[in-house]
């Protein structure tokens, strides 16, 4: 993440919806002076975020939510908070039958998704 307030409202908002929420922040002592937040649903963190120059291709990342309702909050969710669309909420049916998913760019280019795979 290049610009790390940007980067942390972003992802607060925008996985907000699956439940995320920031549960740990590394000490800039331990990091080398970066900014290093683990987010995940609480208690524990299984994403992370660390202050630096985005890598080159840009990532795709795509997290697992309970419904469709879920995927369209998301979606809502991110670009509320500055993701630009790359993929509003919608089937996917080239992916497999059930497949439910919307794709958002963050603030670094990075694509992010959140899919479900159940039935309607």
């Amino acid at each position: 993440m290049s610009d790390p307030v940007q980067s942390r409202r972003f992802y607060e908002q925008a996985l907000a919806p699956l439940g995320y929420k920031v549960v740990m922040e590394v000490p800039v002592e331990f990091t080398g002076g970066a900014v290093v937040l683990g987010m995940g649903v609480p208690p524990q963190a299984d994403f992370w975020l660390h202050q630096g120059t985005p890598q080159k291709p840009r990532v795709h990342i795509a997290f697992r939510a309970q419904s469709r309702a879920t995927v369209d909050a998301f979606y809502a969710a991110a670009i509320a908070a500055g993701g630009k669309d790359n993929g509003p909420p919608g089937p996917r049916p080239h992916y497999h039958e059930h497949y439910y998913g919307a794709f958002v760019l963050d603030p670094d280019g990075h694509n992010i998704e959140a899919c479900c795979h159940d039935p309607a």
